[in-house]
């Protein structure tokens, strides 16, 4: 199992059922289903080393051995609903935002994690995204602004692109360019990213953003927003029922993927950006053909909304298989 863990795409789902699973993405077959007791599961990341899997909850952090049923650390010291979760590149600290308005930020070089530092947005914290340069993070939140930080200068800046909303999710290409983000409302936001660069010896400044445009995504509530592995392409996800792929070099709409009736709640493409993962309250997670809008796979096994993704498609051992990810349409 802890082979094909590591060199296989790795897809993991959570839900309103208090489980995790671990599907095989080629037969859609579940391969392991893990307990997330006490709590529906709200975010979900797969370490760098794809040997662990953190999920958070109500009042919950929790690690898990992607080898295991079962979490073998606990994080102690969160109320309320942690709503976001995420890894620095190599694994080194892993960082957690929730509704009591705090993002943490968490040592993972002992066996017992710790947390070493706490930013107070004052709001309840929906979501938390790490910039390309693993040293800011941006933290949206419900009084509709965006906190940025840099971790290691502790210098902050703080956006608000329009009064009375909640900023449900924001993300940033990987090619450090664009900042999104969507809110309650369905209306996303773009920006433009600048790196400011002086000369040697000055301290480095925060990474600068220029308002670019506004998308009017969705009618209803905006849910998640996500740049593809190239750039190319974001996806927002929202309770209408539909995901709404964009190009980045025009913004303008590429594809609609639609349910009926039931909220997207989350999403993640594959790693040649051509395929797109949803999470959706009707109990399924689906693989999206994006050029065709045609769904390739569908998941079943959950018994309530499944409201959480997680999905890496990059193997540890590059040198002896095929991270190109075209193999998810095949029908092994």
């Amino acid at each position: 199992m802890s082979g094909d863990l590591l060199n296989e795409p790795l897809l993991v789902t959570g839900s309103y059922d208090h489980t995790i699973r671990v599907w095989q993405t080629y037969t859609s077959q579940c391969i392991r289903n893990m307990q997330h007791v006490d709590s529906q599961v709200n975010a979900l990341d797969i370490s760098p080393k794809r040997n662990m899997l953190a999920a958070c909850g109500y009042q919950h952090i929790r690690l898990y051995d992607l080898n295991s049923n079962y979490p073998i650390v606990n994080f102690e010291g969160v109320t309320k609903n942690v709503t976001s979760v995420g890894f620095q590149e190599d694994g080194k600290w892993m960082f957690t935002g929730g509704e009591d308005g705090k993002v943490r930020i968490w040592d993972m070089s002992s066996p017992s994690p710790s947390c070493k530092r706490i930013f107070d947005c004052q709001s309840p914290v929906n979501a938390v995204c790490l910039l390309p340069n693993q040293v800011e993070l941006l933290m949206a939140h419900q009084g509709g602004g965006i906190y940025l930080w840099d971790v290691k200068s502790d210098q902050h800046d703080h956006l608000l692109p329009e009064v009375e909303c909640s900023i449900l999710d924001v993300a940033v290409s990987p090619n450090g360019a664009y900042m999104a983000a969507i809110n309650n409302k369905g209306s996303c936001f773009i920006w433009t990213l600048t790196s400011w660069s002086g000369s040697p010896g000055q301290e480095t400044q925060l990474t600068r953003s220029e308002a670019k445009l506004k998308i009017q995504a969705h009618e209803k509530y905006g849910l998640r927003c996500k740049f593809s592995p190239d750039s190319n392409y974001l996806v927002t996800c929202s309770g209408d029922g539909t995901a709404r792929v964009y190009r980045t070099d025009t913004w303008t709409l590429h594809a609609e993927l639609r349910i009926e009736r039931f909220w997207m709640w989350d999403a993640a493409f594959n790693n040649d950006s051509k395929y797109l993962f949803t999470a959706s309250s009707d109990s399924l997670a689906r693989l999206w053909r994006i050029d065709t809008k045609t769904v390739e796979r569908e998941y079943t096994g959950h018994l309530k909304a499944v409201t959480a993704l997680a999905f890496r498609d990059e193997p540890l051992n590059t040198t002896t298989t095929d991270t190109t990810g075209t193999g998810l349409s095949s029908t092994h």
